[in-house]
């Protein structure tokens, strides 16, 4: 049932799966759920700092993530821990699925990166994608996320990106 009401926070656990096992597990609030696009709010699950070079992911960070069921990708809005927005960081995944608290995505390696100020815009990952060997496994899932990325990389360079998230 979609949550689209001033109604008490409800949790939900996120989990992150990637070549069938359980990369990572945890709580976030739902803010929303519209049937289509869902929306929650978690610190960073991390543990310790993440240093990419371009960007740190670190204790105290706040991220909104926004996952749909009938896209093949998910946004992630990081700010400080001071509320400054750090980036968005986009995995591409298959469609998410929301099953009584659980929210299941299974990450399929190509990820994009964007910066505040929309002047760093990067593929990630791509060298991961391909060893992956999902083009020879499930070839139609391999040309969903790279059409994907190549939508989220256009959209990303585009002024139409922060609205995607409105």
């Amino acid at each position: 049932m979609p949550v689209n009401s001033p109604d008490p926070a409800r949790l939900v656990d996120v989990v992150l799966v990637k070549a069938g096992r359980t990369k990572i597990r945890y709580p976030a609030e739902l803010l929303r759920d519209d049937g289509t696009r869902i929306v929650v709010r978690a610190p960073f699950a991390g543990g310790t700092v993440r240093d990419f070079g371009f960007v740190r992911f670190e204790p105290g960070d706040v991220f909104t993530e926004y996952y749909w069921r009938d896209r093949w990708y998910a946004i992630m809005e990081v700010r400080g821990p001071d509320g400054v927005l750090k980036g968005w960081y986009c995995d591409i995944a298959r469609p998410a699925t929301l099953s009584g608290t659980e929210l299941v995505v299974e990450d399929l390696d190509l990820d994009l990166w964007r910066s505040a100020d929309g002047a760093d815009i990067r593929r990630l990952d791509e060298d991961e994608f391909e060893e992956s060997g999902l083009t020879e496994k499930d070839p139609q899932a391999a040309a969903e996320a790279v059409a994907a990325l190549n939508e989220l990389e256009a959209l990303a360079r585009g002024r139409d990106f922060e609205a995607l998230l409105a």
